[in-house]
């Protein structure tokens, strides 16, 4: 199939703020890999990160962003699709497969030896790591894309190409609490003897990840107590509060005082930025516990300087970085966290259904999206949706 054409259709983002629909090389197969026809793709806010200039992480070898009019990068990561072509050596995927991709490329997927953080299931964090959609690799926003047979992990069952998309954002949730578990901190939501148990869990934002990070709390791992999402939005309070959150739109003083009177003094033991907004650290210090845990999970805090750590460092609090949807390997050394996520759609445990807000049936549809419309009130999650 691939002999036959020599171009494809793509969404390219050639500098800050200008994305283009180009023609661009159709992706060759190896014989470990196979081409993935694109079905659907999720919107993240880290596309909206890399198209406005506020992020690149497609660096150099001093570590240094690249520049998109250096290195022009086709964006999307959260990509569900159809295998149309499969390698000499691939056994176990057949054409017609429908697949939800792991878009990081780590050690089995480049056919390594297991570096230090393949080993310990930080998969992401791979010593040869490479991303599609992200630092470089042409991403889903084209009409295929190829990728090691391992990085795609099958669908078996009736779930559809746009609920499937969110198995990425929710492995990424998943790896977050797990980043947590790991990690020595005197309060968590586990039952380890070196934890405290957590009384008051604070969620900044309620966009996709912080209703992900709602429904996993109470539904998977059963947390009941005081679960506190600051959020201005209507329309995501009322999400946030059918998942099983308490809500409040109060920000800086007010919140502190919302939060001192649900904790009774206490303050909370728990803070997740899911929404990476300055504000939140800047209003940490006065909102958290002595020694609390706080996970940043939302990047691109503007607006700020450092002089906002001097408090944290202060009350000794316990920053856990995360980023992907890392985790250990199956026996078909293929993703554990993506396949546990996809399990948790499928069964309804996280359901993604309702705030799947906005669906874009073209790549040219996405300028829509990109120049602003995901500012609107109503705009929760857009999907690109891609027909044969």
């Amino acid at each position: 199939m691939s002999k036959n054409i020599a171009t494809m259709q793509a969404l390219v983002l050639s500098n800050i703020n200008e994305l283009r629909l180009c023609q661009i090389p159709y992706p060759k197969t190896g014989n470990h890999s196979v081409l993935i026809r694109v079905s659907a793709v999720g919107i993240c806010g880290t596309d909206f990160h890399i198209f406005s200039g506020i992020a690149n992480y497609n660096t150099n070898k001093q570590g240094h962003p690249i520049a998109l009019t250096q290195q022009p990068q086709v964006l999307g990561h959260e990509i569900v699709g159809v295998v149309v072509e499969v390698g000499k050596e691939v056994r176990d995927l057949r054409i017609g497969d429908r697949v939800v991709i792991d878009q990081g490329l780590n050690c089995w997927s480049q056919q390594q030896s297991l570096c230090e953080y393949c080993t310990s299931e930080d998969s992401h964090q791979c010593q040869y790591y490479r991303e599609h959609g992200i630092t470089g690799l042409a991403g889903g926003f084209a009409e295929y894309i190829s990728i090691p047979a391992v990085n795609a992990i099958c669908i078996k069952s009736g779930l559809d190409d746009v609920q499937a998309v969110l198995t990425e954002p929710l492995g990424c949730i998943i790896h977050a609490e797990a980043r947590v578990a790991k990690t020595r901190t005197r309060y968590g939501l586990s039952s380890l003897d070196n934890w405290r148990q957590a009384q008051s869990v604070l969620i900044f934002g309620a966009g996709p990840a912080g209703l992900l990070f709602i429904q996993y709390l109470r539904n998977v791992q059963k947390y009941e107590g005081l679960l506190l999402v600051s959020e201005p939005n209507p329309i995501k309070q009322k999400l946030a509060v059918e998942f099983g959150a308490e809500v409040t739109d109060a920000i800086g003083n007010d919140l502190v005082e919302i939060v001192q009177e649900k904790t009774k003094g206490r303050l909370i033991e728990y803070a997740i930025d899911a929404c990476g907004a300055g504000t939140v650290m800047a209003s940490l210090s006065g909102l958290i516990r002595k020694q609390a845990t706080v996970l940043l999970y939302g990047y691109a805090h503007a607006g700020v300087d450092l002089s906002i750590l001097n408090n944290l460092q202060f009350l000794e609090a316990t920053l856990v970085c995360s980023t992907g949807a890392s985790g250990g390997f199956d026996a078909d050394l293929r993703p554990t966290t993506y396949r546990k996520a996809l399990e948790l759609i499928t069964t309804k445990q996280i359901e993604v259904a309702s705030w799947i807000t906005h669906r874009y049936p073209s790549l040219e549809s996405l300028s829509a999206v990109f120049n602003g419309e995901y500012r609107d009130r109503n705009y929760i999650k857009g999907i690109l949706t891609l027909k044969e």
